[in-house]
This record gives structure tokens, C-alpha cells and sequence, in this order.
């Protein structure tokens, strides 16, 4: 009597085996139908029980299941990602269709990432966060993906999530520069970019591209470094912002856009003092850069030094001849004495020392007027949309008794103000 129950406990195993193993088959094929809804349904039916089955088995499994929930990729749920990643990462362990199992888990992160990009799209930044990280999980030797999960975290004001990505950037001393192997293209004269330098010899030896180049794309440590420090000032932890940046300038003390991250820094704090000293710095490192003079110019208006900041403007419209910003402030710093001098004119009264007096300031008030057109005209000239510009330059001529440039300015202000409405 004995044997017989052992026999058909054998027989119901048997046939739950092999009941078991048709299910596989038929999310096999359903996958290769594309009908992923069948084949997670069929996957469910055996999913208590398939590790009851050899490894070989199991591998199908745990394939199938991975495919079922990859489905198309693009547009696949976050859930349905994370267990089509957990499968393949199973068959991975498994031993068994190793190859296949890891070009199911690249197809996963290529899927993240396209999913997180249309995410983006549709400012749906925490979810693409997610995915972004999920997808640097996959392969954590690629931190590009972790450095825009940070990203699109500080987007989605996930400021404490933000920072634990960056703060993992900067644990592996992430530095996110990256060489871009480059030749121009001999028929279109267009320099393009390879996927390689192997790649990009190749096609400069066969003569279709020439003068190869090396292009090395900036370090993101100064980005990361001034994010970080922005967080904390959003919430009003100065010291930390401090720390964080000195720790950044520690390990990178020549990295020239830490330094502008650093004068961003107190520049928020709104310690313009230590930043008009930093800029100074970097204004040394780069004695080239007109927007480092124009920032500096700003700084020091701010710091109500207005000779300085007039010089720095000058130095910028040296560099940067086309800088309309440059001009405007030259001419704002310049119609401030003006200003000064109108109000010790309003002061005066009617007796002959103060007429006298008043004659002088407004002879003073009209150099100063007219050494301000130049500037003005050029901001115009550079900036057609500065109305601003337009109406003081107006003012200016009729002060100077120059009413046929006065009317000519209130046309073109008329016309400029009709067009924005």
C-alpha cells in the first residue's frame, strides 16, 4: 500500500513537472509574439514552483520572465523594469545563458534611460531620479547615469536625494570629463565625432576624414561641487555649503570652474566681498575671459566701488566688443552722477552764489550726459529689444537740447513698444 501512494506522489510530480515546463514554452512563444500580457500570466501559473525545476529550466524562466516585463522597452512601467531587471540578474547568478541574461540587463538600463529621458520631457523629474539611479545600479562602473539621477533630482527639488547621488559622485571622485575622438570629414568639411579612437583612425587612414583631434570635455567636479553647496544654502546650512566646497577645492586647487562655483557660492550667500576676491583670482587664471571681468564689474557696483566696477566693465567691452550688458552698466555707473548732481541742483535757491553755483553743476550734468550717449547707442546697436536704453537715451538728448534725436528715439521706442504688445 505504501509503494503505491509513493508511486503516485511520483506520478503527480511528474506531471506537475512537465505541466510546468509547457507553461515555459508557451511564455516562450507568447514573448516571441509580442503578447507580454500572456506571458506574465502564464509566468505567474509556475512562479511558486519553477525553482522545483533543473537549472536549465530555471534559466528559461527567469529569461522569459525578464523579456515578458521588458516588453517594448519605451513606455514599460518603473515596476515592470525593476522585475525584468531582478530576472536577468537572477539568470545571471543562475550560471546558466550568462550572455544572454547580461544583454537582457543592458536592454533594461537602455530602457530606463529612454524611459527617464521622455520622463524629463513631461517634468517628471523625481521619477526619471529613479530610474536614472536604478539604471547606474545596473552597471555602477558607468556613473554617468548616477550623476543625472543627482541631476534630475535637484530638478524635482529632491534636494536630500539630490544629495546622496552627489555625495556618491564624490565618494568615487566622479569627474565626469570624458575624451571625444574627432576628424573633420573631407567630403562635407563637417568635424565629426567617433565612438572611439580605433574607429576614428580608421576612417582618417582610409582618407574620408583628416586632422584627427583629441577633445577632452570639461571636468563636472566644479558643477557637482556648486550644487551641493546650492542645496545647503536652500536649506540654510551655510557651514556646509563652505565645507563641501573646500573639500571639492582640496582635491582639485587649479579647477578654474570650482572657483567660479565657489564665487557663486558667497555670491548666494550674498558675501560679495569674498566673491569680488575670488573672481579677482580667477580674473588672473583667465585674463582673457570677458564674462569674468563683466562679474567682476557687478560685484564691485555692489560693493558700491563704482570706479572699479566702470573698469571692469571696460575691460569686459575690450575682450568682448559685442557684450551689450557691458555698455548699459558703463552708462547706469556714468548717469549715477548725474543723479547726484540733479539733486544738489534742486537744492539751490535764487541768490547769485547759487545761480552761479547752478550753472556750474549743469554744465557738469551735460559733460556727464554726453559722455554717457556712446554707451547707450552701442547697447541699442547690440540689444534692438532694450527699451530701457531707448528712453534714457531720449531723456539724455532732449537735456542736451538735441530734440531732432530726441524725436527720432521716441519714434523708435513707439515702434519697439507697438511690436511687444
Amino acid at each position: 500500500m505504501k509503494t503505491k501512494i509513493f508511486s503516485l506522489l511520483l506520478m503527480c510530480f511528474v506531471i506537475t513537472a512537465y505541466a510546468q515546463k509547457k507553461e515555459i514554452r508557451n511564455a516562450e512563444d507568447a514573448v516571441e509574439d509580442k503578447n507580454f500580457s500572456e506571458a506574465k500570466s502564464l509566468l505567474k501559473e509556475v512562479e511558486s514552483t519553477y525553482t522545483n525545476e533543473k537549472e536549465k529550466w530555471q534559466s528559461r524562466y527567469l529569461l522569459t520572465k525578464g523579456k515578458a516585463y521588458l516588453a517594448n522597452g519605451l513606455g514599460s512601467s518603473f515596476e515592470d523594469l525593476k522585475t525584468a531587471a531582478d530576472a536577468f540578474q537572477k539568470a545571471v547568478d543562475l550560471g546558466e545563458d550568462v550572455d544572454d541574461a547580461k544583454k537582457g540587463l543592458e536592454e533594461v538600463r537602455a530602457a530606463l534611460v529612454n524611459n527617464a529621458v521622455e520622463d524629463q520631457k513631461k517634468q517628471k523629474n523625481l521619477i526619471a531620479a529613479n530610474k536614472l539611479y536604478r539604471a547606474y545600479e545596473l552597471g555602477k562602473q558607468d556613473t554617468l547615469y548616477l550623476y543625472y539621477a543627482a541631476s534630475s533630482a535637484v530638478n524635482a527639488q529632491e534636494y536630500d536625494l539630490a544629495l546622496e547621488y552627489y555625495k556618491k559622485l564624490l565618494d568615487l571622485d566622479y569627474d565626469g570629463s570624458q575624451v571625444l575622438y574627432q576628424a573633420t570629414n573631407v567630403e562635407t568639411g563637417v568635424v565629426e565625432t567617433f565612438g572611439n579612437k580605433t574607429l576614428r583612425d580608421a576612417s582618417v587612414k582610409s582618407g574620408s576624414h583628416k586632422d584627427p583631434i583629441d577633445n577632452k570635455t570639461p571636468s563636472k567636479a566644479g558643477e557637482i561641487a556648486k550644487n551641493v553647496s546650492l542645496i545647503y544654502i536652500e536649506q540654510d546650512k551655510p557651514e556646509k555649503a563652505i565645507a563641501a566646497m573646500k573639500r571639492a577645492k582640496a582635491e582639485n586647487p587649479d579647477d578654474v570652474a570650482l572657483m567660479q562655483a565657489e564665487a557663486d557660492l558667497y555670491y548666494n550667500m550674498g558675501n560679495m566681498e569674498k566673491y569680488n576676491e575670488v573672481m579677482s583670482f580667477i580674473a588672473k587664471k583667465n585674463p582673457n575671459d570677458p564674462v569674468v571681468f563683466y562679474n567682476l564689474g557687478v560685484s564691485a557696483e555692489k560693493l558700491k566701488d563704482f570706479d572699479k566696477a566702470k573698469k571692469m566693465y571696460l575691460k569686459a567691452i575690450e575682450l568682448d566688443p559685442e557684450m551689450a550688458n557691458a555698455y548699459n552698466n558703463v552708462a547706469s555707473i556714468i548717469l549715477a552722477k548725474d543723479r547726484k548732481i540733479t539733486e544738489e541742483m534742486n537744492k539751490l535757491g535764487m541768490s547769485p552764489a547759487d545761480t552761479k553755483k547752478y550753472d556750474k553743476l549743469k554744465a557738469e550734468k551735460i559733460d556727464i550726459l554726453k559722455e554717457a550717449i556712446p554707451y547707450l547707442k552701442k547697447t541699442i546697436e547690440l540689444d534692438s529689444s532694450n527699451i530701457n536704453a531707448m528712453k534714457y537715451l531720449k531723456s539724455i538728448y532732449y537735456q542736451t537740447q538735441d530734440n531732432e534725436k530726441a524725436q527720432e528715439m521716441d519714434k523708435l521706442i513707439k515702434e519697439k513698444e507697438s511690436q511687444q504688445n
